[in-house]
């Protein structure tokens, strides 16, 4: 077991003259958890990782459809499909993207009526005028699920940069559109009620914004995030969320972090990070110290691993593994560990997607080919996890 110190910041800390690394606008929060060596202790229950697919590149994201079938997004620009377990070789869409840094075609979700409607959607990067943007577009398969049709873009003209992208796309228990967004190199954005980078998005199906979200008109429903990639819902109102922390913004690096937040938070980027928040604001639950940064998250509510029944998972990029989060009353932290940790064979490797499938298992996606990890001969993966 890789040996950890953790600290857990008293009720009544009130900040923390640490250093550089360690200064910022905000007060420590009450009950955060901050890891400051490692990332956790070893997981302890027995889990087997089955292989569905490889031979991919950098699948970032993955839609469940009725029957079956998996629809798959490859960083570069194309919607691939799983199909009775094997992967299909031709596309069933191209995407023209931007590909360079973190960018190019990035989420999927698949409508909660597609088996009457048939549509799915994609958050990419792209080439608009002279300049890179990121836009949310509305598609719809064919009855063959060979191929699909470009029907609406929905969102348009988010910032976008070579890094803090975001990208993940969700459909809330409310039947509607949740999409992350990164502040695209620019912090203040986070904080910017006008700007859509730096935020959770809430959309129709049509792109509008619910006249119920906390601004009338705007699409904003949660802010001051940095670049989130990873979220779900622990109920129909509250989420938790999984935010990158610094990279040497503002002399600050690591304190990637995890938070528990309703409708109309904000979450402090750049006024606070890590272990920090301000009142008014949700108080962070786990912070590491060394960069992870989260990929992907889920609330596991399968079978398929019971032990690990309504704990939240995240995958993680550079620390590169599976991170098992179980919390307590009020989202406190009540224990954390650590699976799969390291390079294939023995580990995952960088984890990019982690979504529970309709079989009860976790699934998961490699991003091991996207220029930061050891890219292996089979190249990414799509794996399951079930217990042993």
């Amino acid at each position: 077991m890789r040996g950890v110190r953790v600290r857990l910041l008293a009720v009544l800390a009130l900040g923390c003259a640490c250093g550089t690394a360690r200064e910022a606008r905000g007060a420590d929060a009450p009950g955060c958890l901050l890891v400051e060596d490692g990332w956790g202790p070893a997981g302890q229950v027995p889990i087997r990782v089955e292989r569905v697919a490889t031979g991919l590149e950098v699948p970032w994201g993955l839609a469940f459809l009725p029957g079956g079938d998996v629809l798959v997004t490859e960083r570069p620009g194309r919607v691939r499909l799983l199909h009775g377990g094997q992967l299909v070789p031709e596309p069933v869409a191209r995407v023209t993207v931007s590909e360079g840094g973190e960018g190019g075609l990035l989420g999927i979700a698949a409508d909660p009526r597609f088996a009457e409607n048939r549509r799915f959607y994609v958050y990419y990067t792209t080439s608009k005028g002279g300049r890179d943007v990121n836009r949310l577009v509305r598609y719809v398969l064919a009855p063959d699920g060979l191929s699909a049709r470009e029907d609406r873009v929905l969102l348009d003209d988010v910032s976008a940069a070579r890094f803090h992208d975001g990208g993940r796309v969700r459909f809330g228990p409310d039947g509607l559109l949740y999409v992350g967004t990164g502040d695209a190199g620019d912090p203040p954005r986070a904080q910017d009620p006008a700007s859509p980078n730096g935020k959770l998005l809430r959309l129709t199906t049509d792109g509008a914004a619910p006249p119920d979200n906390p601004q009338p008109g705007s699409p904003v429903f949660l802010s001051g995030l940095r670049n989130v990639e990873a979220f779900d819902w622990l109920d129909a109102r509250t989420l938790v969320v999984a935010d990158h922390g610094p990279s040497g913004e503002l002399g600050r690096t690591g304190h990637d972090r995890v938070l528990v937040a309703t409708a109309g938070a904000n979450l402090g980027w750049p006024d606070v990070y890590g272990c920090q928040a301000r009142a008014g604001m949700p108080a962070p639950t786990i912070s590491w110290v060394q960069a992870a940064p989260p990929g992907g998250a889920s609330v596991y509510r399968g079978g398929a691993v019971p032990a690990w029944k309504g704990s939240v998972l995240v995958g993680t990029l550079g620390s590169r593994h599976l991170h098992r989060i179980v919390l307590g009353e009020g989202g406190r932290l009540a224990s954390h560990e650590v699976y799969l940790a390291g390079d294939p064979p023995q580990g995952l490797g960088r984890v990019r997607e982690v979504v529970q499938g309709p079989d009860g298992a976790v699934w998961v996606t490699t991003s091991n080919c996207d220029g930061r990890g050891t890219c292996p001969e089979e190249k990414d993966a799509i794996l399951r996890i079930v217990a042993r």
